[in-house]
């Protein structure tokens, strides 16, 4: 039975791909997983423009990504914490508290695209990475200041 696979299968062959398997493997697995469509002309030219419009929507999502990430690069913001006299935090700042810096200074940001390492502990002058969309990063400086 041929079939197009949906998703890539291992051992079996990737996304896109037009392979020939036994029926039962095809109905008893792939086809109630949704990893792959019977292969038909209806169903060849169907996938082919569902493709396609997924690659338009994916270049546009990326263009927009590298707008934000290109208005977000070099931006500075302070957070103003509490500190000791040798300069350590009596907390520490978090993901959420840089995204919630930066959407004060008017980008909005979600706290699960920042990426720390670790939590901030020291006053000073930090490069925070800010990942927009898969591969697409902005960096943002932080400077963490005594209030």
């Amino acid at each position: 039975m041929e079939i197009i696979l949906v998703e890539d299968v291992s051992g079996l062959g990737d996304k896109g791909a037009v392979v020939n398997v036994k029926p039962g493997y095809a109905r008893n697995y792939l086809l109630p997983r949704r990893l792959a469509i019977a292969s038909t002309a209806n169903a060849s030219n169907l996938y082919r423009e569902l493709q396609r419009q997924r690659d338009m929507q994916e270049d546009k999502r990326l263009v927009i990504a590298r707008e934000v990430a290109s208005r977000l690069n070099g931006v500075e913001i302070n957070i103003p914490a509490a500190a000791n006299e040798e300069d350590t935090l009596f907390g520490s700042v978090t993901e959420s508290d840089v995204a919630e810096a930066l959407t004060r200074a008017g980008h909005r940001v979600e706290a699960r695209q920042v990426v720390l390492e670790e939590h901030i502990k020291q006053l000073g002058k930090y490069d925070v990475p800010v990942r927009i969309y898969a591969s697409v990063s902005a960096t943002v400086k932080v400077w963490v200041v005594r209030p």
